[in-house]
């Protein structure tokens, strides 16, 4: 069956496939691109009729604002095909709602809903085979948008290109998480952009990441840019920490992105009588836990890696070794999660949406 969408978006499809080309089973993340892509272009006060056409490079000018003032952000999505071969979003709204704030933070036009939705129901209709059965595996979707006037003064642009683009993908992280405690470098701070999902956000990670792994570190958990005492986020991702039987994360706030899987393994967290404070864990507070055997795990949690539980953490030259742990409340509340997503389990909160 043609989908046949519901606003006008002009679609040219690719003359040949290039899936046969691919090995799904040694994909790495973010490497590989479907046949398709969806733009839309902002020019003269008005987001123009929207388009499907070939996944292509972009011709852009040298002088447009994106390069200069960074006016760019994203979402991250995943779709999923279930055993009967239907396809699945997980809580789309929420990615809609967050780009939409993203974007004002930053002075660019809001996207309008109908656009959005059609356009990622058409395109992954067209790239359906692209989405592979399974658990694990899914397709990608990354959204977003960049500032392209053709001018260096410092102001926001007039024009912009909202884009949608997909990769297949299996797990992101894979092996033993180590992480560093920041004590100096910031992610974000108080009244800044560190809600948003602006692409500067995450350049400016990279440098002290990088910094952790040469210590033998994969990642670092952020730390209040006020007194490093919080701790606040787990590279690109939220975290959970067990002490006891008892989850604590920290409360969303300017310097905090308000994640869709944070905020959905909460509501099973409760769902499943586990307790979940959401509320400020001191570095000192976790170091204690620790020492007295009270912490049992720590684990990010994000749209790309779902949950990736953390096995050990360093902080003023000390290291925490966590090991693994056998009746992880990481483990249940992922399988919970994929379940609902995948279309296995029942889902009570109606968080699935279907393509």
């Amino acid at each position: 069956m043609i989908y046949q969408p519901k606003c006008k978006i002009e679609i040219e499809t690719v003359k040949a496939t290039s899936i046969h080309d691919v090995d799904f089973d040694t994909l790495e993340f973010g490497k590989i691109f479907t046949d398709h892509m969806f733009v839309c272009d902002y020019e003269n006060g008005a987001w123009k009729t929207p388009k499907i056409m070939p996944y292509q490079a972009l011709s852009i000018e040298p002088s447009a604002r994106v390069f200069h003032y960074g006016q760019a952000v994203f979402e991250g999505m995943k779709a999923y095909k279930d055993a009967d071969d239907m396809i699945w979003l997980f809580r789309p709204d929420e990615n809609f709602n967050r780009i939409n704030k993203s974007a004002v933070r930053l002075a660019i036009p809001e996207f309008p809903e109908a656009y959005f939705f059609e356009g990622l129901k058409t395109l992954l209709n067209l790239e359906s085979d692209w989405i592979k059965k399974g658990l694990g595996n899914s397709l990608y979707i990354r959204p977003f948008v960049i500032a392209t006037e053709q001018a260096i003064s410092a102001s926001p642009s007039n024009a912009y290109k909202f884009m949608i683009i997909c990769s297949p993908a299996k797990a992101y992280y894979t092996g033993d998480v180590r992480v560093l405690i920041a004590e100096k470098y910031s992610r974000s701070a108080n009244g800044g952009v560190g809600f948003a999902k602006a692409a500067g956000n995450y350049a400016a990670q990279f440098y002290p990441t990088n910094l952790a792994n040469k210590k033998g570190l994969q990642q670092i958990i952020w730390t209040d840019a006020g007194t490093h005492e919080n701790l606040e986020e787990a590279g690109t991702m939220n975290i959970f920490f067990r002490i006891g039987d008892k989850l604590i994360t920290a409360p969303n706030n300017d310097r905090i992105l308000d994640g869709v899987t944070r905020k959905s393994l909460i509501q099973l967290a409760a769902d499943n009588n586990i307790e979940c404070e959401v509320r400020h864990l001191k570095v000192k507070e976790l170091k204690d836990a620790a020492r007295n055997g009270t912490l049992k795990e720590i684990f990010g949690a994000g749209t790309a890696a779902v949950v990736s539980p953390i096995i050990a953490f360093e902080h003023a030259g000390e290291v925490f070794e966590l090991g693994k742990f056998k009746d992880s409340y990481a483990n249940f509340l992922k399988e919970k999660l994929m379940n609902i997503q995948y279309n296995i389990d029942e889902d009570v909160h109606n968080w699935r949406y279907k393509v």
